[in-house]
């Protein structure tokens, strides 16, 4: 019986320092004095149901809107067991993302270029890795670059457009796959070069596991969390959170299209052009900003180059795909506001003998302030994230956020905030003009961060919403189907907002 004994003797211990380990994270806030919301679930904190029943957007807001009521500015709370602070006043938010940014630089996104390298990306990516990566690659998302690209993803809105001919006359259409399918093909022929072809093909390999990349499980979910707070000892124990055929997929159309190209010096107006210039010389053609690479030396290796690559692809086509949907939802809803959109994009159009150009689709004032209100009411990434590199006091009190600890600014629920916006729920796109906008604070409207680490692709990202919107509103008219819902739930188990039934319009010919 003896080691019976020793060994229950040896689990009541091992469960008693767990126990106390978890309790004394729950009760950090507690304990040191810094507002907090108290009775955290033992297992998931604050964030029970996230990923399952709830979306983080939902749990982040509930949270903002119990600091709110309290008064105030910040709180603590439990993302799962590891102590994380939520930020409510726009004036610390500016603080963070640019006054301090020296301190808030890094996102807190887990990487591991050794055993992950698809994770070590630009947005993932910390310090001066960072600094260098971003100053290399932010000459290709100049106004100039996307122009240059503006006809190939023309080509794809013209497929969009034949498309919706063929298939717009059934009694519903489900927009928010046929988008998913536009966009996955302007990305992959922009950033690979690669004609996939999903609107006609939507089993491609590009659509499955680039869907594949953005879902949440339980455990992909607590490594991130985990690495957050402990990056070292997740790197220590070669933990991953890329799926094994998803890397395995973008690694091989990588090797192959850059093989491809330069083994036959092969040219295109798209992003891996430039990801090529970049790995061979360390700078594009024509910048002046960086240095050319050394003798022996490369600006970017292969998988640099694949994780760039692959974050371009992910962010790209998911967050331009819902948010193009979401706004074809409210203009259904909205028809007034629809017939008015189509009546200014049909203005500027005629305006310019009837040809669409990358300089017409980019000034359309009313086309900015649907989109802008729709990425209010649904932003792609609902909470912005950022870690302190070293313990921070926050300006005007005792409070101190411990180096490493996750900071959530959180959109969805500021830009839902009836304080900022009258009337959150209403879609109303004059939100957003000029005179509207000056009476708010500039930090109340997030849906691509502010600061240094601003969302390096929203030109693109814009650029192409608008093409697949301009595309679809000169010719077709959106209203509510039998299986429109009346308000959208969140598919809790997606990254980024999406619906979780999809987006079931009546589609018209204008």
């Amino acid at each position: 019986m003896e080691p019976i004994n020793a060994l229950l003797a040896g689990l009541i211990f091992l469960v008693s320092i767990v126990y106390l380990f978890v309790r004394s994270k729950h009760n950090y806030w507690k304990d040191h004095g810094f507002p907090h919301v108290p009775n955290p679930h033992f297992l998931f904190g604050h964030a029970k149901g996230q990923g399952q029943s709830k979306h983080g957007a939902d749990v982040h807001q509930q949270l903002y809107l119990e600091f709110k009521r309290r008064g105030e500015a910040y709180g603590g709370f439990s993302q799962f067991v590891i102590p994380s602070v939520l930020v409510v006043d726009p004036e610390l938010i500016k603080t963070i993302l640019v006054k301090d940014f020296s301190v808030f630089m890094d996102h807190g996104v887990f990487n591991n270029a050794r055993d992950d390298p698809l994770s070590a990306h630009l947005f993932a990516l910390e310090g001066k890795p960072w600094r260098d990566l971003r100053q290399k690659l932010t000459p290709t998302f100049t106004s100039g670059r996307m122009k240059q690209m503006f006809g190939t993803i023309w080509d794809v809105a013209r497929e969009l457009d034949q498309y919706m001919e063929e298939n717009y006359s059934q009694p519903e259409v489900e927009m928010r796959d046929i988008l998913g399918r536009f966009t996955t093909d302007v990305i992959a022929t922009c950033a690979f070069g690669i004609e996939c072809n999903t609107l006609r093909a939507p089993d491609s390999d590009f659509r499955k596991y680039g869907n594949k990349a953005f879902e949440l499980n339980p455990l992909i979910m607590m490594k991130v969390f985990l690495a957050s707070a402990y990056p070292s000892l997740v790197r220590m124990f070669r933990l991953r959170v890329t799926y094994g055929d998803v890397e395995k997929f973008f690694m091989h159309i990588v090797q192959d299209t850059v093989s491809y190209r330069e083994s036959n010096n092969v040219k295109r107006n798209d992003f891996m052009n430039l990801l090529l210039q970049i790995k061979n010389k360390g700078k594009l053609d024509d910048s002046e900003s960086q240095e050319s690479v050394g003798k022996g030396e490369v600006g970017m290796t292969q998988k640099e180059l694949t994780a760039q690559a692959f974050v371009f692809f992910l962010a790209g086509f998911e967050t331009s795909s819902t948010t193009q949907s979401f706004c074809l939802y409210e203009l259904a809803k909205n028809p007034d506001i629809q017939e008015r959109l189509r009546e200014e994009i049909n203005q500027a159009v005629e305006a310019n003998g009837g040809e669409v150009t990358y300089d017409t689709v980019m000034s359309i004032p009313y086309l900015d302030q649907v989109i802008n209100e729709t990425l209010r009411k649904y932003p792609p990434v609902e909470s912005l994230t950022r870690v302190p590199s070293e313990d921070y006091t926050i300006p005007g009190t005792k409070h101190v956020i411990p180096k490493r600890t996750l900071v959530h600014i959180p959109v969805y629920a500021i830009q839902r905030d009836p304080d900022h916006y009258p009337e959150p729920d209403r879609f109303n796109p004059d939100r957003f003009t000029p005179e509207e906008v000056k009476k708010r604070h500039p930090y109340v409207f997030l849906p691509f961060g502010e600061g240094p680490r601003i969302c390096i692709g929203l030109r693109f990202g814009v650029m192409q919403t608008k093409v697949g919107l301009i595309t679809l509103l000169r010719k077709f008219r959106f209203s509510p189907s039998a299986r429109t819902s009346e308000r959208v739930e969140f598919d809790p188990k997606t990254l980024t907002i999406a619906p979780r039934m999809g987006n079931y319009l009546k589609v018209e010919r204008v």
